[in-house]
This record gives C-alpha cells, sequence and structure tokens, in this order.
C-alpha cells in the first residue's frame, strides 16, 4: 500500500489521502495557501476573522447547525489561521466521515457572512486580543515578528488591530477571498481507515461541482532585515527575552540541518544545550525554547526564555556562549550519531499523532509539491555531516545578525 495517494479534480483540488487501518478515527481538513501575509494595512485581521465567520452561517445552515452536526455525534470542528495558511478541519468516527466532507466543504467554500453575525464575532475577537495582551508569552512571539519583519505582511498580528478589526463589513471578506482564493492551492487530507475508492467517489460529489478559481500570486516578498534591540516595561514579575533572525526558506537546502541545530540547541528534549546550560547548570530559567518557522521565502529563528531580571544578561551570555560552541566546534561522531537519532525519533513520535500528520502532509503537498515519507527525511538527516552544521551555525548564529526584544517589570 502507497503511504499516501493523491488525488486531482479537474477544477485543481487536490485531495492527500493515507489509509490507517488500526484507527476507527478519521480526521480530515482542507488547508487554504492564504494567511495573514496577504492582508495589508487597511485589513489587517481579516483571514482569522474569515476564520471564525466560516462557523457562522452558509447557504445550507445556521451557526447552530454546523456546530451541532459533528458534535453531536462525539466529533471536533476546529479551524486555525498562520501567516501563510487557514484550516478548517474536522476529527470523526469513520461512519460519520461523509458528514465531515459534506460540512467542510459547505464552510470553506459557501459562507454566507451574516452581518448580525459579523458584529457579535467582532466582540469575541476584541476579547481574544485582549487575552493575547494578558498572555506575556504569546504577546512576546507577536511583537516579535514585528521586530524581526518590520511592516511587512509577515510582521503583522494574526488577530489584526482594533481599528480595522472594528470595521469589518461582509463585503470586505468576499473581497479578500475573490482576491486570494485559487483551488490549484487548496488541499483537502484524510487519515484515517478510508479506501481510496471511497475518498474519490466522495471528492467527486462534494468537490466535483466547486468552479476553478486562479489568481496570481501577490504576495510582497520579504528582502529587507535590519537587526535592532527593543525593551518594552511590563507589568509582570519576570524579564522575558525573544532573540534571532529571519531564517532558511520552506524548501531551502539548509532547512533540514539548520532543524536539526535548532533541535540540538533547544528543541523539546530535556537535553538541549540551551537547557543544560541555561536550567541545570546555572538555575537561571525555568524554560528555554529555540524554534525555527520557515514560510515560502524566509523563515524564522527565536530563542525565547523567561528569567530574573537580574540574570537577564547573564543568561544571555550564557546563549551566546553555546551559539559560538556550535560556531567554532564540530559535533564529533557519538554526537552527530545522538543529535540524528534523537531528532529521528521526534519525529517518528509526531507522526503518531493522525490529526498533526493530516494537516502536516496538506501543509508540505501546497509548499513543497511533494509529501517525504518518514524514510526519505531519515535518509536527508543521514545525510547531514559535522561540517555541514558547522558551516550552517557561522552562516546562522553570527551575533551581529540577531534582533533582541525584551520585556522588562516596572
Amino acid at each position: 500500500m502507497k503511504d499516501y495517494e493523491i488525488y486531482t479534480l479537474p477544477n485543481g483540488i487536490r485531495v492527500v489521502h493515507k489509509q490507517v487501518v488500526h484507527t476507527k478515527i478519521v480526521h480530515c481538513g482542507f488547508v487554504l495557501d492564504v494567511g495573514s501575509r496577504d492582508e495589508n494595512l487597511a485589513n489587517q485581521g481579516i483571514a482569522h476573522f474569515w476564520e471564525h465567520m466560516a462557523f457562522k452561517g452558509t447557504t445550507k445552515r445556521k451557526a447552530f447547525h454546523i456546530m451541532n452536526r459533528l458534535e453531536a455525534n462525539g466529533g471536533e470542528l476546529n479551524a486555525y489561521t498562520t501567516k501563510e495558511k487557514i484550516a478548517f478541519y474536522a476529527s470523526v468516527l469513520e461512519s460519520h466521515f461523509e458528514k465531515a466532507f459534506d460540512l467542510l466543504t459547505d464552510i470553506t467554500f459557501d459562507s454566507t457572512f451574516p452581518e448580525k453575525q459579523i458584529d457579535k464575532e467582532r466582540l469575541v475577537i476584541l476579547e481574544e486580543m485582549a487575552m493575547y495582551k494578558d498572555s506575556p508569552d504569546d504577546d512576546l512571539q507577536d511583537e516579535f515578528d514585528n521586530v524581526i519583519y518590520g511592516d511587512h505582511p509577515l510582521g503583522m498580528n494574526i488577530l489584526g488591530i482594533k481599528n480595522t478589526v472594528n470595521k469589518f463589513q461582509k463585503k470586505d471578506f468576499v473581497e479578500f477571498i475573490n482576491n486570494n482564493l485559487d483551488t490549484e492551492r487548496i488541499v483537502f487530507s484524510i487519515v484515517g481507515n478510508i479506501s481510496i475508492s471511497k475518498v474519490k467517489r466522495l471528492s467527486d460529489k462534494y468537490l466535483g461541482g466547486i468552479p476553478q478559481i486562479t489568481k496570481i500570486r501577490n504576495r510582497k516578498p520579504f528582502d529587507l532585515y535590519l537587526p535592532q534591540t527593543k525593551q518594552i516595561e511590563k507589568n509582570i514579575a519576570q524579564s522575558l527575552c525573544a532573540m534571532g533572525r529571519p531564517a532558511y526558506a520552506n524548501n531551502h537546502e539548509k532547512r533540514i540541518p539548520f532543524f536539526m541545530l535548532v533541535n540540538l540547541l533547544g528543541g523539546p528534549g530535556m537535553n538541549s544545550r540551551l537547557n543544560l546550560a541555561l536550567r541545570e547548570k546555572h538555575g537561571y530559567v525555568y524554560a528555554v525554547d529555540a524554534n525555527y518557522s520557515s514560510f515560502s521565502d524566509t523563515g524564522l529563528f527565536s530563542i525565547i526564555f523567561g528569567t530574573e531580571p537580574k540574570q537577564l544578561k547573564k543568561s544571555i551570555e550564557v546563549i551566546k556562549k553555546e551559539l559560538k560552541k556550535l560556531m567554532n566546534l564540530p559535533l564529533g561522531n557519538m554526537q552527530m550519531h545522538t543529535a540524528k537519532e534523537q531528532l529521528k525519533g521526534q519525529l517518528a513520535i509526531a507522526e503518531e499523532n493522525n490529526a498533526s500528520l493530516m494537516l502536516a502532509i496538506a501543509k508540505s503537498l501546497i509548499d513543497r509539491n511533494r509529501i517525504d515519507s518518514l524514510e526519505d527525511i531519515f535518509k536527508q538527516i543521514d545525510s547531514v555531516s559535522p561540517k555541514i552544521l558547522l558551516d550552517v551555525a557561522n552562516e546562522m548564529f553570527d551575533d551581529n545578525s540577531f534582533s533582541y526584544l525584551t520585556y522588562t517589570p516596572h
């Protein structure tokens, strides 16, 4: 049996399917190649607002019927918005798969954006924005995006700003969708015990009648980065710090080696270099994370931690020291073996989560026009040499290229 089956409809929509026979749950959903970076200063937050409004009424259903359709049968219906993607997805018993397919198609393509519901949901989103502002960790990440990307759309908050959110009307959603929706950049993804013949039959039934829509991609490229340091006083007890820089794009040849480096530096393992240095050796932090996110034309590398104000500078110096080690000292054979095995194990564990896998394969198909098997990824990891890691470290960890954002207590 193939790892994945890909079925392309005449309108350009692709359906990707992985059959998993040992489960009774089907995870499925649409991933659209549209996100907050497709906005401008005048409509900041509309992609995320659209995600909310998709559940508030369609040509066939009112909001209550949408919410009740799957959840009354024990299923889950959800959505999210990122810088470059919007996803509408569900998890249901396999006996309710067709209901999920029908409902997801309905909310993705036939939302009506009722004016009364827009006014209600506007208040919900304003509360969501206030909630994030009250969470310094979340607010720090959003603000750091702006430090790195500035006035570029990648630097805008996904939730938008109060001024724009307060103004959106039905015509704004219709205009945004008409300007950005392209059927060739839409993937419907399925992971579960469903046959490919059933997948094709239901795809033809629910997606075959959707007209082909073609739009010329007009995303503003990110090509100007100037490192900066920014400090903001907050009503908090700890000092919070984000430090980092732009990184490699989705299809860059150094993406896998850099991902290895970031995982070694501050991945989820308690044996990460930053955790050992900052927490276990000095006791400066409770947690420290190194993250790497890749986009279509750029990426973002960040290190985030919180500490007592008097230990902020010391913590940054410890981090710089660990970065210098990776720039100056090539990994030995045992260190390389351990780093590779740890990363491969983490990826294998992640693939056990079928809901995450369903979304990941859709994004991979959109971003890279292919889906690598675990074996393919393992081969890429195994091909990485100490010299490659050293070269990537020197390219990405130069302190002169870093930006810094700190939240300090009043």
